[in-house]
């Protein structure tokens, strides 16, 4: 049986690519994204712009890594990108390894990601959006006291084709993140 794990976020660094990579090259980990799965070339490249991105003058993207705190190793990512400054809006995502589903992981980051939206960044709204059929996301989101605003449809395009998403959003005058 999964357990519940500990886990800390950092920020990612250019040795944890192989780490990246070990779920981002699973086809089932990226089955309703528009990436991967991916090369190692590919995870060297996201390495990278994660990097440049962090570094960034006026930065809008933050990349943490997942690690486990008992090994220390890399079991996934979350981020928030802040998508409208002058609106406050920001939007979370978040992949784990597939040998850490099931254990409460993606919903304690993205509470954290949430938090941060709203205490670090001052974000007046943070949203996310997940593939119709992507069961687990919609639980974390909801989990999280996200709201379901809709269905956008052919909102992202995948290698199979066209995707619809669910748009979930929770707002900093929602009690649960104050």
């Amino acid at each position: 049986m999964k357990t519940a794990m500990n886990f800390f976020m950092r920020e990612i660094t250019s040795e944890d690519w192989e780490a990246v990579h070990s779920y981002a090259s699973i086809s089932d980990v990226c089955r309703f994204q528009a990436w991967g799965p991916n090369s190692e070339r590919e995870t060297k490249l996201y390495i990278e712009q994660v990097l440049t991105d962090t570094n960034a003058e006026n930065r809008t993207r933050y990349v943490w890594g997942l690690a486990d705190v008992e090994e220390g190793h890399l079991i996934g990512t979350s981020e928030i990108n802040v998508l409208d400054q002058e609106n406050e809006i920001g939007r979370i995502s978040y992949v784990i390894h597939p040998g850490y589903w099931g254990r409460g992981i993606a919903t304690q980051a993205a509470e954290q990601m949430i938090s941060y939206g709203f205490q670090q960044l001052a974000l007046h709204r943070v949203e996310a959006v997940c593939d119709p059929r992507n069961a687990a996301a919609i639980r974390v989101l909801e989990k999280n006291g996200m709201e379901k605003e809709g269905r956008m449809r052919g909102h992202l395009k995948l290698n199979q084709g066209w995707r619809d998403s669910y748009l979930y959003s929770i707002l900093a005058t929602d009690a649960l993140y104050r």
